[in-house]
């Protein structure tokens, strides 16, 4: 077998010649006013709904529905991705993340059908999520009943 005696500064210094550069000023503003943008966005709806005659609670639902709405169509389309290549963290804000993530999954194996591809593989990212979210919140719950 042959091995490559190289030593970690010769890997660093190759690294850093293959690895882009990238403006850390830059990409923290842009994921910040992206991130900012969103939640504005959502505020908006929000006011918007309450403007409607809405509850806050009722608004605040119809509000987590329409961005999700708006996310996984964006995903589909591909714009979603266009964004968050330039946006980096700030498309990452949970909601519209989280819809990203399920929508991805779905666009990625709907080539596969719809029982083997989509139905199979939606969850694959946002299984774990749902799985130890319920898992933790029947711990605190239990913990909860046991304190209080």
């Amino acid at each position: 077998m042959l091995y490559l005696s190289i030593t970690p500064q010769a890997y660093k210094a190759m690294s850093d010649k293959a690895s882009p550069k990238s403006n850390t000023k830059v990409n923290v503003a842009l994921a910040f006013l992206t991130g900012g943008g969103i939640c504005v966005a959502g505020q908006l709806l929000r006011e918007f709904f309450t403007a409607l005659g809405y509850s806050e609670e009722t608004a605040g639902g119809w509000t987590s529905v329409v961005l999700v709405i708006v996310s996984a169509m964006l995903t589909g389309a591909g714009i979603y991705q266009r964004l968050a290549k330039h946006a980096g963290a700030g498309t990452l804000m949970p909601i519209t993340g989280f819809a990203n993530a399920i929508s991805s999954s779905a666009v990625e194996s709907s080539s596969e059908g719809w029982v083997l591809g989509i139905g199979a593989k939606i969850f694959t990212i946002a299984g774990p999520v749902i799985l130890y979210g319920c898992a933790a919140s029947a711990v605190y719950g239990f913990l909860y009943y046991i304190i209080v």
